[in-house]
């Protein structure tokens, strides 16, 4: 190859990179260009012919980015590139760096020349300035050579920018120029505009120093870096736009705002959320502003009671004080919106979701309709109440259980099928320990691996932890909880006889064989019927052994129920029959949910959607039907004995000796109406004291009372009544911290 070529076309054997090897080395004191723009990809092709040049200087006449540069070219409107000031060029030039240096081939060729080039920079020997008087596109290239040499110098002038590409890569058109006279020109020419430029060498090796991909940090460097990059949404909206509106004297709390803000990411990245603080942090506020933030119609499904007008926290009530617009359901009426346009609404609502946590029903599927393609915002202090799968059910209000968008949990059904095949074959009672090792297992990699990309959930302490200067600011306080302090009641010999002697024949004689017909059938059975039957009655097994824990009063009710369903059963099977139907099996568990064990009884009894014959069952049915009878029989006449209720007799004495019980007002739960109905009596009788009764079955008059007197957002307060004794269906939605105990 000739080492004397005059014009340059990156053709084989004829590029520009080939032309300066060939012409720079020792004798080259000087290495000025005179360019468009500059681009490190180019200089780390050049710097090792470069390495003898006793100094190097780089004139950019537009910028160093080529796609910036080509924007401005299609700016026609503006006729000449607007001249910048020194200080903005300075400020824009480290964009420009970083633009190239994050598409720069990450190979230790490019490392190697962005070190060199940091390396000149700092000794002196390669200097960069960019010119913003005026618009240059020249590209001019002059070597000087020491004395004695060739000649003076040369220039390579014509369309190659510094870069990879002018360069090697286009297809350029230079010319090599070897007069003096040409050399001497090109020289005065650049010194000339050197004397006017910005100089930016210390912004380039900064900005590559401290910003670029090829930056040294350290590894707590690094971390603080993910930590930003991964809560940057959060840590800006502080920047976005408020909400709306706000009620007056709401107070607007960071843990609110931070919910709002996570929440509505969640929702943007999986099309469904779950707000799951715990009881009392304001779950129904957070949601009116996250909907706030939202475009599209609204549909609130919650229970009957927390969309009552009179209730100061009811969702119409909160979402009219924030001004937000939206259609309000009884999550018992879903077929009331599935007659209307379900396809209107975007947003869907569904407080109380973990009574949602069964997908084979007919409830859940109707639900499932009307979510279908919508956010989802599911608000539950409670989403996991049994088995793992009471999550999967309400993610898959959002998500598609096989093709999940959740990140390395593709396949939700498996996820969760593994997790409760842990728990198969394991009892409560004879395995515990491990048991409820496993159950801790399974709740940590639920959490871990799903619910961290799904869940908003903080507890009291958390917020207090972390919001401390928040919460001082705003003058906010959550009540000290004092530890609870048990109240043992002792039974005489012949009441602990009778106790333990039902808990054994309950837990272990008993086979609740009225409740599991079909586990005796002869003929065709389905196993999803089967698996309901054997759940009613471990269901009810538990009911009766939480009844007796209850009051002695309740259980001795609950018996008598009992005996009666099973009388009638056993005479329906000596005519021939046996009654069963799954139609209401689904409300059956929603009223053992809320141990209203009458009504479950109910409709147990008057169910006879279907006869079977009864020759078609095991002759193990009648015998266990008798013998269960014959159990309750003598559990019914062990307590008819007992006259005396020691757990009643305790509270009484507490009641009237306890100063920190008297004065405030005080609140008695329980889990069975039946118990509530006899405190209340009792407290009237024994004590003459006033008491407000409220269970499932009382009317919304009373409801209102309690609102009245013991909700501390009352509109109108009152104290009429200073003792509420009630069920835990009181816990949806009413406030009752005016009460101290």
């Amino acid at each position: 190859m000739s080492s004397d070529l005059t014009f340059l076309t990156n053709e084989p054997g004829n590029s520009l990179l080939d032309r300066f090897r060939a012409l720079l080395g020792k004798n080259t004191l000087l290495f000025d260009c005179l360019v468009g723009y500059f681009m490190i990809s180019g200089f780390h092709k050049l710097y090792p012919a470069l390495e003898q040049t006793e100094k190097v200087r780089i004139l950019i006449g537009l910028k160093t980015d080529r796609q910036s540069y080509e924007l401005l070219q299609q700016a026609k409107e503006q006729q000449e590139l607007l001249l910048r000031s020194h200080a903005e060029v300075k400020e824009e030039l480290p964009e420009e760096v970083l633009s190239e240096l994050e598409q720069a081939n990450d190979s230790a060729q490019v490392e190697q020349g962005i070190e060199k080039f940091i390396s000149w920079v700092k000794s002196g020997k390669l200097q960069i300035k960019v010119y913003s008087s005026a618009k240059i596109h020249a590209k001019v290239y002059i070597m000087t050579f020491a004395e004695g040499d060739r000649d003076a110098g040369r220039i390579v002038t014509g369309s190659s920018n510094f870069s990879q590409s002018g360069l090697v890569d286009n297809l350029e058109f230079n010319v090599e120029l070897k007069n003096r006279s040409d050399y001497e020109f090109a020289l005065n020419k650049f010194n000339e505009l050197w004397a006017d430029a910005v100089e930016v060498s210390k912004t380039y090796v900064e900005t590559i120093e401290l910003k670029s991909p090829f930056a040294h940090f350290t590894p707590y460097e690094l971390y603080l870096k993910c930590l930003y990059e991964y809560f940057k949404s959060e840590l800006s909206h502080e920047q976005e736009p408020e909400s709306p509106y706000q009620p007056a004297r709401f107070k607007k709390l960071k843990y609110q705002d931070d919910a709002v803000t996570g929440a509505r990411k969640i929702l943007e990245e999986y099309g469904g959320v779950f707000i799951s603080d715990v009881v009392g942090l304001g779950k129904t506020y957070m949601s009116a502003m996250l909907v706030q933030q939202l475009d599209g119609r609204t549909l609130v499904l919650a229970p009957p009671t927390l969309l009552d007008k009179n209730n100061p926290g009811s969702w119409p009530n909160v979402f009219g004080d924030f001004r937000v617009f939206a259609e309000f359901e009884s999550i018992g009426k879903l077929d009331d919106v599935l007659r209307r346009e379900v396809s209107k609404y975007d947003n869907v609502i569904i407080d109380e979701s973990h009574r949602f946590r069964t997908e084979t029903n007919e409830t859940y599927e109707k639900l499932a309709q009307i979510c279908r393609g919508t956010r989802v915002i599911l608000v539950s202090a409670t989403p996991l109440n049994n088995s793992p799968r009471d999550i999967l059910s309400q993610i898959k209000l959002f998500q598609n259980g096989k093709n999940s968008t959740i990140p390395n949990v593709r396949n939700l059904e498996a996820f969760f099928g593994k997790l409760e095949k842990r728990l198969k074959d394991l009892d409560r009672q004879d395995d515990r320990e491990e048991y409820f090792s496993t159950v801790q297992e399974n709740a940590r990699e639920i959490r871990e691996k799903v619910l961290k990309y799904l869940m908003i959930r903080r507890t009291r302490t958390e917020i207090s932890k972390y919001y401390a200067s928040d919460l001082q600011a705003q003058g906010l306080t959550f009540p000290e909880v004092a530890n609870p302090e048990p109240l043992f009641y002792e039974f005489n010999a012949h009441e602990n006889e009778v106790f333990n002697s039902t808990i054994q024949l309950l837990t272990g004689d008993f086979t609740y064989s009225r409740y599991r017909p079909l586990t005796y059938y002869g003929g065709e059975r389905s196993e999803n019927v089967l698996t309901g039957q054997q759940n009613l009655a471990r269901f009810m097994k538990v009911l009766l052994i939480k009844r007796l824990e209850s009051s002695f009063h309740a259980f001795r009710l609950t018996v008598e129920r009992f005996i009666t369903s099973y009388e009638r059963f056993i005479a329906e099977f000596n005519n021939g029959s046996v009654y069963i139907s799954k139609k209401h099996i689904n409300k059956i568990f929603d009223l053992l949910e809320y141990d209203d064990l009458e009504a479950v009884q109910r409709l147990i009894d008057s169910d006879r959607a279907e006869r079977l014959d009864a020759s078609k069952f095991r002759e193990d049915f009648i015998r266990d039907l008798e013998s269960d009878l014959s159990i309750l029989r003598k559990v019914q006449a062990a307590w008819a004995t007992i006259s005396r209720d020691p757990k009643w007799e305790k509270l009484k004495a507490t009641l009237t000796s306890s100063s920190s019980l008297n004065g405030n007002k005080l609140i008695l739960f329980t889990e069975s109406k039946e118990t509530a109905e006899y405190l209340s009596s009792r407290i009237e009788g024994d004590l003459h004291r006033k008491v407000l009764l409220f269970s499932g079955s009382s009317d919304k008059a009373t409801r209102d009372l309690v609102i009245k007197n013991f909700d501390a957002r009352a509109f109108q307060r009152e104290d009429d009544y200073r003792i509420l004794v009630t069920t835990e269906v009181l816990s949806e939605g009413v406030n009752l911290h005016r009460s101290k105990r």
